[in-house]
């Protein structure tokens, strides 16, 4: 039988989500993060599906091999965590003489002009380790000065002995005549064989010199990182008897293939998180047939929300590490420090304040009763009554209430004077208000009505903060998945194999030229059949999407508007494009300038591998109400509504049936999260066992 697998490598908890073929049956396994060594929680996770498919490792990992029917996928945060933490290699970076502070100077400017507290921050390649080669290239591709090779030699030995990992070449308009890089990089070869380097025309070609660079020095500096790691984890998980293509979740929103991952790793940045709106989208379609989503994901360490609009994932190309761009589009995540792990404090004025600082997975919360010291969101969820101390992870994990309520006393309730249950409130309506904040940044403050979507929701600590979040921001419908605590490891078993290409080529709507922009489209096919090729994709399952960055004339920021086909045969062509500029202006920036001329610069291709989407298994119809059996008890949680703690029913979720309505409050308990129905709610569960929740505003 093959199983299709993903694995989500979060901050906390490792999350697997496996469908089996057979019978579209969808299973979520999760076991803690194991930081020191990431394998030993994925080989945890792997057993904890062996065991319940009582088979050994070996045979489970055959059955996911593609010679049985089956895949592998999996996210990681070793590439995030790597920039994070500045644990990232030593890359010694060549660019264009006189543009030796190119990662210095930025695109001039800081966001906050009247925050005159901030240093101005270091580049991230240090300037003793950016040197310059004496060659210049105008923007036509004609070379105004030759490449002087013998500064280009004295430059490669000087960063040789300064023991840089890997080499990183950008220099000018390197994207429309790549020669004077290319023969650098044969030079590197020659003087250095086996030395890693890369060439920003092949990583990133994009117009804007900052951002070609500043992710090619990234991409360098995560090239020793990433690549041993996905090899390491591929090798063991071979040498245990998995026989397929493991697969890389991208910034994308698609898998990468192993090679891929290892020559551009940039594209493994966010790999976890962008699994989500994905599994939000599949869910969204199969329940409600609706592509308008907003996917929220809270996790251990953060919350995580995207947006789908008409059935297309929002991407953004100014994403950020630190004080840098990341100079490539992906998935518009925006990411929070609010999650179980989110440690509340109380500042000298009295203020109190969560995260973003986290527990983690060790010594994580003080409840976990690993070392933990300081209190946290999954502490306040136990003193306030929402988690069950004896059935979380299916019972594999106890906590300890009274720890929970040991450091919430100390740390909050004593510094504000209140009582134990009105400081874990204050902690849990803390962080509801900040994911709020979070879910408007892609909504309201960028035109958009939350009212108009429908949201989905994951991740272990979602389900206990999530309606009240929904009924201030005015929405009504909800979807909790069945397997919401692993909601974007399911999203990587939905998830097509997706490469990107890009060349920039400008011309304007005025005078449009036809014969350029077919030939740049023409490499960018031949681009992505190449790709696919390389992958074996089918032809029956390859698609090749196209766009392009489009702007008015007069305006400095430019949008993604799609092509309908990758050629344009005449003016009618043009004028679609003209127009579906329009729409999607106005949609996202609230007016359109009919008559107004565009710019066109960067021509895009996305090579899209379909891969085979689960089938996951539905229900029969049951009754409103729940059974006896799913009823398993009941506890106090507090309300704040109702006046407090009240005697509130609690069910298991594996016995609820399609049909089945629960009136708050009440909470529901499943292997890997936890769902409290609030007053002013109710759940239904779907016929493939998911909850469809209506909130009233």
């Amino acid at each position: 039988m093959g199983m299709r697998v993903c694995i989500d490598i979060g901050g906390t908890f490792t999350d697997l989500a496996v469908v089996n073929e057979a019978d579209g049956q969808l299973r979520v396994f999760k076991s803690s993060t194991t930081p020191k060594d990431y394998a030993e929680g994925v080989l945890d996770c792997l057993n904890l599906a062996a065991d319940y498919y009582e088979v050994s490792l070996s045979a489970f990992l055959k059955d996911c091999s593609s010679s049985a029917g089956g895949a592998m996928a999996f996210g990681t945060t070793i590439a995030t965590n790597a920039l994070i933490q500045k644990k990232v290699a030593k890359v010694g970076l060549l660019c264009t003489q006189g543009h030796r502070d190119i990662l210095t100077f930025r695109e001039g400017g800081k966001e906050d002009p009247f925050d005159w507290d901030l240093d101005y921050p270091d580049p991230y390649v240090p300037r003793y380790l950016t040197l310059t080669v004496t060659e210049r290239i105008d923007a036509q591709g004609e070379v105004l000065r030759p490449l002087d090779e013998d500064s280009a030699r004295e430059a490669i030995q000087q960063l040789l002995d300064y023991k840089v990992e890997v080499l990183a070449v950008a220099l000018l308009w390197s994207i429309v005549n790549p020669a004077h890089e290319l023969k650098i990089g044969e030079i590197i070869e020659e003087m250095a064989p086996g030395q890693p380097y890369v060439l920003s025309h092949q990583v990133n070609p994009i117009i804007g010199e900052y951002r070609r660079t500043i992710s090619t020095v990234i991409n360098a500096s995560l090239i020793p990182i990433v690549g041993p790691y996905i090899r390491s984890f591929d090798d063991k998980l071979r040498f245990l008897g998995y026989g397929g293509n493991l697969s890389v979740i991208s910034c994308l929103g698609g898998i990468l293939s192993i090679a891929d991952a290892e020559k551009n790793p940039i594209f493994v940045v966010d790999s976890g998180p962008t699994g989500a709106p994905v599994a939000g989208l599949l869910f969204a379609e199969q329940e409600y047939g609706r592509g308008d989503v907003v996917t929220c994901d809270m996790g251990g360490t953060s919350f995580d929300v995207s947006r789908v609009t008409d059935g297309v994932i929002s991407y953004t190309s100014d994403a950020k590490v630190g004080f840098d761009f990341l100079g490539i589009r992906k998935v518009d995540t925006k990411s929070i420090g609010a999650g179980g792990g989110s440690i509340a404090w109380v500042d000298s004025g009295g203020l109190l304040h969560v995260g973003p600082e986290s527990a983690g997975a060790e010594p994580g919360p003080a409840c976990y009763q690993r070392g933990g010291d300081r209190p946290t969101v999954t502490d306040a969820n136990v003193v306030l009554g929402y988690l069950n101390p004896e059935r979380i992870l299916g019972g594999r994990m106890e906590l300890n209430k009274a720890l929970a309520h040991q450091v919430i006393e100390r740390d909050v309730a004593r510094p504000l004077g209140l009582d134990i249950l009105q400081a874990a409130f204050s902690i849990w309506n803390t962080v509801c208000v900040n994911m709020t904040d979070a879910i408007r940044r892609i909504t309201s403050w960028e035109g958009l009505d939350p009212r108009e979507y429908l949201f989905v929701s994951g991740g272990g600590a979602a389900g206990m903060h999530i309606i009240p979040m929904l009924r201030d921001l005015e929405a009504r419908q909800l979807i909790i998945p069945k397997a919401a605590g692993v909601l974007s490891a399911v999203g990587g078993l939905a998830s097509d194999m997706v490469r990107e290409f890009q060349l920039n080529f400008d011309t304007e709507t005025a005078r449009f030229d036809y014969d350029g922009v077919n030939e740049v489209l023409n490499r960018l096919r031949a681009m992505g059949i190449d790709s696919l090729d390389a992958n074996s994709i089918p032809q029956e399952r390859r698609v090749l999407e196209f766009s392009v960055d489009a702007r008015y004339l007069s305006q400095p920021w430019a949008l993604a508007i799609a092509l309908r086909k990758g050629r344009f045969e005449g003016k009618e062509d043009l004028t679609a494009l003209v127009e579906d500029f329009h729409q999607v202006h106005e949609r996202m920036r609230g007016s359109r300038e009919r008559g107004q001329k565009l710019a066109l610069s960067n021509w895009r291709m996305r090579a899209v591998g379909r891969t085979v989407k689960p089938v996951l298994a539905s229900g029969q119809q049951a009754g409103e109400t729940p059974s006896q059996e799913a009823l398993i008890g009941r506890r106090e949680a507090y309300f704040k509504d109702l006046g407090g703690l009240v005697e509130t029913p609690v069910y298991e979720g594996d016995k609820l049936r399609p049909g089945n309505v629960v009136a708050p409050p009440a909470i529901i308990e499943e292997m890997a999260t936890t769902i409290v129905i609030f007053p002013g709610s109710r759940a239904v569960v779907s016929n493939h066992g998911h909850y469809l929740i209506e909130v009233s505003t």
